[in-house]
């Protein structure tokens, strides 16, 4: 029997012709470290390059393609800052570009971000018809990926007054360790960053990140105000969530968003 699919819909304040939606690791038919938390089948990784048997992955995307207007773009990412302008939906089978963000003022253009502990970014113009999709794990949202993200809606049409962010599920504040030259890389170009980061107590160098704090920081900075946290951890949520700081191999959730197309 087909397990049905899990969808995290964000509560955000988006206008109406916004249609986004973040998967779980459930509903799919993957197994093993792809599948369900107990290896059992059942898993919806979305990720081909994790190791998960490709027949799979492909069966999971068709499963996905259900519930879209069109095939979803996807990315080669590489926690950089590059944007992608989308301004149609891919033919057939084709490489995947490397960047982590996209943008697109078309409708039904499918942006599709992966993610397994990174954190997802979904933006949305509130006035114009522009929507945006970001991948931000430490190092892109470090070199600055969601300010690329907005700087590319803005040369749509975009204002950071009109726009709304969602954060989707990601590493939480209690499981983020990282070292002093993760905590360098912002706090050394924005000692307000430094808010972000508790020490790891007994444990000198050592700090707990909180990278949807961090993301909100950085947003804030860009002149966007109308941001929501999902509040969801993927490490602490194994039913949910596939993980790789906890897990090590496993596969990847998607969050993905469009614009419905214009009523007559």
């Amino acid at each position: 029997m087909e397990q049905a699919m899990l969808m995290l819909l964000p509560d955000w304040g988006a206008p109406d012709w916004v249609r986004a939606f973040s998967t779980t690791r459930g509903g799919g038919l993957s197994s093993g470290p792809w599948g369900l938390a107990d290896g059992a089948s059942g898993g919806l990784n979305l990720g081909m390059g994790c190791g998960d048997d490709p027949a799979a992955v492909a069966a999971n995307r068709a499963r996905l393609r259900r519930f879209l207007p069109s095939a979803p773009v996807w990315l080669r990412q590489v926690h950089g800052c590059d944007v992608l302008h989308v301004e149609r939906s891919p033919d057939g089978d084709c490489v995947p570009p490397v960047a982590d963000a996209m943008v697109s003022d078309r409708p039904a253009c499918v942006l599709a971000i992966q993610t397994a502990d990174c954190l997802p970014v979904l933006f949305a113009d509130s006035r114009r018809r522009v929507v945006g999709a970001a991948h931000a794990g430490w190092r892109g949202l470090a070199g600055g990926v969601l300010e690329a993200t907005v700087e590319s809606m803005l040369a749509l049409g975009a204002s950071p007054a009109s726009l709304h962010a969602w954060i989707g599920p990601g590493i939480g504040p209690d499981a983020f360790e990282v070292g002093d030259d993760v905590r360098q890389a912002f706090v050394g170009r924005d000692p307000g960053a430094a808010v972000h980061f508790r020490p790891r107590a007994g444990m000198p160098g050592k700090w707990l990140a909180d990278l949807p704090s961090l993301a909100m920081h950085r947003l804030v900075a860009a002149g966007v105000s109308a941001i929501v946290p999902s509040g969801l951890c993927t490490v602490a949520d194994p039913a949910r969530f596939y993980s790789y700081r906890r897990d090590g191999q496993c596969g990847r959730m998607a969050s993905l968003i469009w614009l419905a197309p214009a009523r007559a």
